[in-house]
C-alpha cells in the first residue's frame, strides 16, 4: 500500500509498505476514507519531535471505515464509519483515569498515531485501543465534517474549556491558523462577549471574521496590539488568551495583553525555547495552562457536529488524492495558495 514515511534530517516520501495487520485483541484495522496534513506533521519532519521514530507513517488526523477488529474490541465493528483519535489511550493507568491521556503510560499511549507508531496517510492503519480512539461517524455527517474531530477540533474543545471561559468574557486567540481557527469555534460554545483574533496573514482574519468566528481582528505590525486589546475591554486586558500561533513572539504576546488574573493557554508547539519573564510579569497573578491536548471528549465532539453546532469543514481549501501528496505537502508548509487543510483521499 502506499504511505508517507517519515525518515529523518527533513525528509519524507510517499512509498509502498506492508499492509498493517492486528497486533493486539484490542486493536483495529481501518481503512482511510480522508486525511489531510497537520503542523504536526511539518514539525516532525522539521526534527522539532525528538520521539518521532524514522520510518514511521506520518499523520494523526483522518477518518475511515473500520476493516477488522481484535477479539477485544466493543465498541466498534467492521463496516463502521469512524473518526480517529490524535491519541491513543489504554483508560486504565493513573493518567487516563484522571482524564489526561495525554500522558498514558502504554508504551503505544499518549500522542503515538503518526509519531512513534504508523498513522493515517496511508491506505490501512492499524489503532491500538480502539474501543478508546475510535468516535463513530452519525450517518448524516460526512467524512470532510467529521476529519478534524480527533485533532485539531479536540485541540480546541480541550484549550476553550480548560481556558474557563464564562459567559462575556473577552477571549483573545493568538493565530487564526486551522488550529486557531479550531480554537476560536469552541470558544464560541461558552458565548464570550467578545473574540479577538490576532495573526498575521489577513486572509486568514478575514475567514475568521466571515466565518462568525471572530468580532475583532487584529494584525501585528499594522495594528499597536496591546493598546488595541485594553481598548476593547475598559482597559483590563484579555479575561482568556488562547496562544495558538507558536511564533517568535507570540508567547510574549499573550501574557502582555492578559488582564490581570487571567487565564493563558499555550495551545501551541513552539520549536524554539521559550522565555518566562517572570520580573516583567509580577503582579499580574497570571494562570499559564500548556500542554498537548487530552483528546478523550471527541464523542462530545461528534454530538456537536451531528447537530448543527460546530462544523469546521470550511477549513478544507484543497484537495487531492494520495498520489499528489508531496505536492500538497509543499503547499501547505510554504502556505502557497492560501492553503489552510487539504483533504487528501487515499
Amino acid at each position: 500500500m502506499k504511505a508517507v514515511v517519515y525518515h529523518g534530517s527533513g525528509k519524507v516520501s510517499l512509498e509502498e509498505k506492508a499492509y498493517p495487520h492486528l497486533e493486539d485483541p484490542g486493536d483495529a484495522i481501518v481503512q482511510v476514507t480522508l486525511t489531510t496534513i497537520c503542523s504536526s506533521d511539518i514539525h516532525i519532519k522539521h526534527g522539532a519531535v525528538p520521539r518521532a521514530v524514522p520510518g514511521v507513517t506520518l499523520c494523526h488526523e483522518f477518518v475511515g471505515i473500520v476493516v477488522e477488529t481484535g477479539s477485544g474490541v466493543k465498541n466498534v465493528k467492521p463496516g463502521d464509519r469512524v473518526a480517529v483519535n490524535v491519541e491513543t489511550f489504554c483508560g486504565t493507568c493513573f493518567f487516563c483515569r484522571r482524564g489526561f491521556v495525554n500522558n498514558c503510560t502504554d508504551e503505544h499511549g499518549g500522542w503515538a498515531l503518526g509519531c512513534r507508531i504508523d498513522g493515517g496517510q496511508a491506505e490501512y492503519v492499524r489503532i491500538p485501543f480502539a474501543d478508546n480512539g475510535l468516535t463513530l461517524i452519525p450517518d448524516h455527517v460526512t467524512d470532510e465534517q467529521a476529519l478534524f474531530t480527533g485533532d485539531i477540533l479536540s485541540t480546541g474543545y480541550w484549550a476553550a474549556d480548560i481556558g474557563e471561559i464564562r459567559p462575556a468574557d473577552t477571549v483573545a486567540v493568538i493565530g487564526a491558523g486551522p488550529t486557531g481557527l479550531c480554537t476560536m469555534a469552541c470558544a464560541r460554545l461558552y458565548s464570550p462577549a467578545k473574540i479577538i483574533a490576532i495573526d498575521t496573514d489577513e486572509y486568514r482574519l478575514r475567514l475568521a471574521k466571515e466565518r462568525g468566528l471572530a468580532d475583532v481582528t487584529l494584525v501585528p505590525g499594522k495594528d499597536r496590539i496591546q493598546e488595541r486589546v485594553l481598548s476593547e475591554t475598559r482597559g483590563r486586558g484579555a479575561d482568556v488568551v488562547l496562544e495558538a500561533a507558536g511564533g517568535k513572539d507570540t508567547f510574549q504576546t499573550a501574557w502582555q495583553i492578559a488582564r490581570a488574573n487571567a487565564i493563558v493557554v499555550v495551545v501551541a508547539m513552539y520549536e524554539e525555547n521559550q522565555i518566562l519573564p517572570l520580573p516583567a510579569m509580577y503582579g499580574k497573578n497570571l494562570t499559564f495552562k500548556t500542554g498537548g491536548v487530552d483528546g478523550c471528549r471527541c464523542g462530545e465532539i461528534m454530538e456537536l457536529i451531528g447537530a448543527g453546532k460546530l462544523d469546521v469543514s470550511f477549513l478544507i481549501s484543497h484537495r487531492c488524492d494520495l498520489s499528489r501528496i508531496m505536492d500538497a505537502y509543499d503547499m501547505f508548509e510554504n502556505k502557497k495558495d492560501h492553503v489552510m487543510k487539504f483533504g487528501i483521499t487515499p
